[in-house]
């Protein structure tokens, strides 16, 4: 499968499987996790584990910018891939561990942050791995093998959550995923020497900003922006009123407003083919953002309909088989009143 490849793209492969591994094993459980009361979850309502799991994904895909930003200017492509894989890592066993407590937002932080440093820029080095003439013309393939791994970690995933959540609790999903994290940090590691190549920062020109200016032109008045939804919108409506469902909700998408400038504000300093470049990103990021949000709900709403809807009973040869390989959960079936989702 990797002839006619360079050395690093097995590297870069099974690292991201295990990434992917960790990252959608949690995505699978989380919100269930959440609305558990009775077997070792949080116990909260659904209304307050959507809340939570919506800023988790917002945030996941915001870090990124920020990472990304680091590892072109100061990091380096494969530093920031190692010290966001140890994050993730951290984070997930910190999950398990956790409960109703600070170690549980500690815990998310921590996820988010390496999730910003590792994901955009293990993609950037299988893409600087084809610079090279030799395997340039083998790009598009290379991209394929290495979706391919996203797509064995994604689903192996649900199969291992199953059977350790069903045998041993919350925690032991959780810390698979950490596990399989530190697997694919230990793999990067020793392979590291074949994606030396490949870890090229572009320097930076004369008329580019420096990183922490960029920072804080964004950043900065985000955070503004975030208060004004957080406050001024129960302000202005009333308190207890909101735009977007939540005051989460609004003080996160108020502090995307800076976000959306910068980007703007780039394509419109560029000139020539850089600006029809940019434009063409942008309207790629504007069908995109819609794709994921539509996709994310099956972590959050398709997850708790399954929850409460899905109808539980097998045949028995069916359950027997299933039961034995620990992938199924034993529930009561009898009849019971359940919340109508509009």
């Amino acid at each position: 499968m990797f002839k006619n490849h360079p050395k690093g793209l097995p590297v870069l492969f099974f690292t991201e499987m295990w990434e992917r591994f960790g990252f959608y094993l949690m995505l699978g459980i989380f919100t269930l996790y959440m609305i558990d009361g009775q077997a070792g979850g949080l116990g909260l309502s659904v209304a307050e584990a959507a809340d939570i799991y919506g800023t988790y994904i917002a945030l996941v895909y915001l870090t990124p910018f920020v990472g990304g930003l680091l590892a072109d200017r100061i990091l380096g492509y494969r530093k920031a891939i190692v010290i966001g894989g140890v994050l993730m890592g951290l984070g997930y066993l910190g999950l398990a561990a956790s409960g109703r407590n600070a170690l549980f937002w500690i815990s998310l932080g921590l996820v988010i942050l390496g999730n910003g440093l590792f994901k955009p820029n293990i993609s950037t080095l299988v893409g600087n791995l084809y610079d090279n003439e030799r395997f340039r013309a083998n790009k598009d393939s290379g991209f394929n093998i290495f979706y391919m791994g996203i797509n064995i970690g994604a689903f192996v995933c649900n199969f291992v959550a199953a059977v350790l959540r069903n045998s041993f609790g919350w925690g032991a999903a959780f810390a698979a995923a950490g596990v399989g994290m530190f697997v694919g940090v230990a793999w990067f590691l020793i392979g590291m020497k074949h994606t030396a190549e490949a870890d090229i920062r572009k320097p930076a020109r004369p008329d580019d900003e420096p990183v922490g200016r960029i920072l804080a032109k964004v950043f900065g008045p985000a955070v503004l922006f975030a208060v004004v939804g957080w406050l001024g919108v129960s302000l202005v409506l009333g308190s207890g009123n909101t735009l977007f469902g939540s005051r989460s909700n609004d003080a996160f998408l108020f502090a995307c407003i800076p976000v959306v400038w910068f980007y703007v504000s780039v394509w419109r300093k560029a000139k020539g083919e850089e600006r029809d470049g940019i434009g063409a990103l942008l309207s790629i990021f504007a069908v995109v953002i819609v794709f994921w949000a539509i996709f994310h709900q099956n972590g959050s709403a398709l997850t708790i309909w399954a929850e409460k809807y899905t109808h539980r009973e097998a045949p028995a040869a069916v359950a027997g088989a299933a039961g034995a390989l620990g992938i199924v959960q034993s529930v009561d079936t009898s009849p019971r009143e359940v919340p109508q989702l509009d």
